[in-house]
């Protein structure tokens, strides 16, 4: 028992815990005395959906690359023209959708 010097007192001796030995056989390999566990795991039919879903869906088709080109080209040009209604027209439209979406929503 080892005693605190500036408090006096006692406290219990640090424990180690051990580690099983291990054996080693004439392959070189390593092989404990305990039983082996194996991990393992699943994949719910979900994950499997949406994994399948990602693989064969074409982000490519997502984005108009002659369109982002055409943009670019008439920003660096100067003569891309703003429409100020559409915008403003299409942001109307879409905070309805998300009110919409708000009212149908479970929480």
């Amino acid at each position: 028992m080892a005693i605190d010097i500036i408090t006096g007192r006692t406290r219990a001796p640090a424990t180690s815990s051990t580690v099983p030995k291990a054996d080693v056989d004439s392959g070189n390999k390593v092989s404990t005395k305990q039983a082996e566990k194996s991990d393992s795991i699943a994949i719910t039919a979900m994950a499997q959906g949406l994994k399948k879903t990602i693989e064969t869906s074409s982000f490519g088709s997502v984005v108009d690359v002659d369109r982002v080109a055409a943009v670019k080209k008439s920003l660096a040009d100067g003569t891309y023209q703003i429409n100020p209604e559409k915008i403003a027209g299409k942001m109307i439209e879409h905070e309805k959708l998300m009110a919409q979406n708000d009212k149908t929503r479970k929480w």
